[in-house]
């Protein structure tokens, strides 16, 4: 390992870095020398926590949402960044997924950037990509689909953004892939079968992607409303809607996915020397 090399993590920067969807074994190795490195870690709720078994001299800051916990507001978060490595702090800013994917990274850099505060963005593997991947399910099929789109389930005020080309969508983008949109799902389904979206359009929901608690739900538009029935799947999830949900059938029983056994592989990836 030690043939590759990595940039230094300089002091007075920050590291903005996406964790992946949630088992460690997808981890760059960018990102863990990151975590061994750092000084400080601000993480949020969708990092899975036995990943900050690999920072045990970092000051670790839960800067995410909980239910019944003060969540941490943007302008907040940020300000933190820029207090820590105005201190000389060598800042990592932990993120569940990829930041530039509907993580609020392309804000946070600019409010670096604005401070004068330098920064490395380090890509992680979106929920979009590995949560589909771990369910069974290619994001792209050279049979089904030359598209694919990523959309956000709602905005900033909790609602379905009302700025979605639905007519495009349905007519030209063969696999979708929805993030944080269970709450809109019925008014997604409503608006593509409106738009001429076939109601047999296959349509699933992968609850707690790459983790143990990976839990896939699998039907058509026309029968969306089942997916919902309780127990509910549980946040946080993506739904991805198209012909591609049909290969998972094909391949499910024979894919190696979730690595079980993560403390011997957190054990693993500590023993490796940058």
């Amino acid at each position: 390992m030690s043939v590759i090399n990595l940039p230094e993590f300089e002091r007075g920067t920050v590291w903005l870095t996406g964790a992946g969807p949630g088992d460690p074994g997808l981890l760059t190795l960018l990102s863990v020398k990151g975590l061994q490195d750092a000084d400080i870690i601000l993480y949020d709720a969708l990092v899975n926590e036995s990943i900050l078994e690999l920072a045990p001299h970092a000051e670790k800051t839960f800067v995410g949402k909980r239910a019944g916990v003060r969540s941490a507001k943007q302008p907040e978060i940020t300000a933190l960044m820029i207090k820590y490595a105005k201190e000389g702090k060598r800042v990592l800013r932990l993120k569940g997924g990829d930041p530039f994917v509907f993580g609020r990274g392309g804000e946070e850099v600019m409010e670096l950037a604005t401070a004068g505060i330098h920064f490395r963005v380090i890509p992680g593997i979106t929920s979009g990509i590995g949560g589909l991947a771990y369910a069974s399910i290619p994001a792209t099929h050279r049979d089904i689909n030359c598209v694919v789109s990523f959309i956000t389930g709602h905005d900033s005020a909790g609602e379905l953004p009302p700025d979605i080309a639905w007519d495009g969508l349905a007519k030209s983008s063969q696999v979708m892939i929805f993030y944080m949109a269970l709450r809109t799902l019925h008014e997604i389904v409503e608006n593509l079968t409106k738009h001429g979206l076939p109601a047999n359009t296959p349509i699933a929901v992968i609850s707690n992607a790459t983790t143990e608690n990976q839990e896939v739900r699998e039907t058509t538009l026309e029968n969306a409303a089942e997916i919902l029935n309780p127990p509910k799947p549980k946040s946080p999830a993506i739904i991805i809607i198209g012909e591609s949900v049909k290969i998972r059938g094909l391949i499910k029983e024979f894919q190696q996915t979730i690595s079980h056994n993560s403390t011997a592989l957190i054990n693993g990836i500590k023993a490796v020397d940058f």
